[in-house]
């Protein structure tokens, strides 16, 4: 399907996408291109991509098709070098977590919505990063969310599609305004709570006392605060009005648990942890 993949950005998304692509035997050549020699040679070393390039222009110079994997607040930078040197039927998409800021980027730069651009966002990680943490499976019946634009031409959006599909992925479809708010409820606002419990709970008094008795339950909590602190800094910047609301939400219903405990309301709290044990086994179980 793919004669050259190029991928800015070869870490743990990235770097397991080319994983999945060349599995399926979908692609002739992955590039890697980033500013880190010695990563993207280790990414070689690991059979992640074929070669490597510093120089965007030249790595997306005869390219099929151009994966965006690098921090939100990073494409910007980088848009002005694939207008300049992507093949005019090259299509182009991305991995970001929030929609509405890439679309943006691309219109301003672009001058418009180009049709061979479809934006992307596959539902899978973990709390590792770098192409070392990337593999083939990532994906593997995982959800992929693409947000055509009214301009995104079919052929580009089967193109991404079948990409996604044969990495193993689900992909279904949505408005970006809508993928920006399911993603700030089900994605944003847990690494936000995550961040700032273990960051409070470190800066107290019995801040190593704590974690030495921490069980599970806080483990299983905190697992994606050791996500990379640059990306979701970018994400919470990119999506800050969805995020905002959930948080004000999230404050509201918290401030009233605050008040049950406080008013020894047993009835109410236990309500509210049955009510959301039935959610939690009803749709994660």
């Amino acid at each position: 399907m793919i004669g050259k993949l190029a991928i800015v950005g070869v870490g743990l998304i990235g770097g397991s996408l080319a994983r999945a692509a060349k599995r399926a035997g979908i692609v002739s050549e992955v590039v890697g291109i980033g500013r880190d020699d010695a990563s993207l040679q280790r990414g070689v070393e690991l059979g992640v991509i074929d070669r490597f390039t510093t120089d965007i222009g030249s790595g997306v110079a005869d390219a099929d098709m151009v994966v965006i994997a690098v921090p939100l607040a990073t494409i910007s930078k980088l848009l002005p070098q694939l207008k300049a040197s992507m093949p005019a039927d090259a299509v182009l998409t991305d991995v970001g977590s929030a929609k509405a800021s890439v679309v943006e980027d691309v219109r301003t730069v672009f001058g418009q919505i180009p049709a061979n651009f479809v934006p992307g966002h596959p539902i899978a990680g973990t709390e590792k990063s770098g192409v070392e943490a990337s593999f083939a499976e990532l994906f593997d019946n995982r959800r992929v969310i693409l947000t055509p634009l009214p301009e995104s031409a079919p052929e580009a959006i089967a193109k991404v599609r079948l990409l996604w599909e044969q990495a193993g992925a689900e992909v279904i479809e949505m408005g970006v305004e809508h993928h920006d708010e399911v993603l700030a409820a089900t994605s944003h606002l847990p690494h936000v709570l995550a961040y700032a419990l273990v960051d409070a709970l470190a800066r107290g008094e019995q801040g190593e006392e704590i974690f030495r008795y921490a069980a599970g339950g806080f483990r299983d909590f905190s697992r994606i605060a050791s996500s990379h602190p640059v990306m979701w800094r970018d994400i919470c910047l990119a999506n800050r009005g969805a995020i905002l609301k959930m948080l004000k939400h999230f404050t509201d219903d918290l401030n009233e648990i605050a008040d049950s405990i406080e008013k020894g309301d047993g009835d109410h709290l236990l309500e509210l942890f049955s009510r959301a044990k039935a959610a939690r086994d009803r749709y994660c179980g």
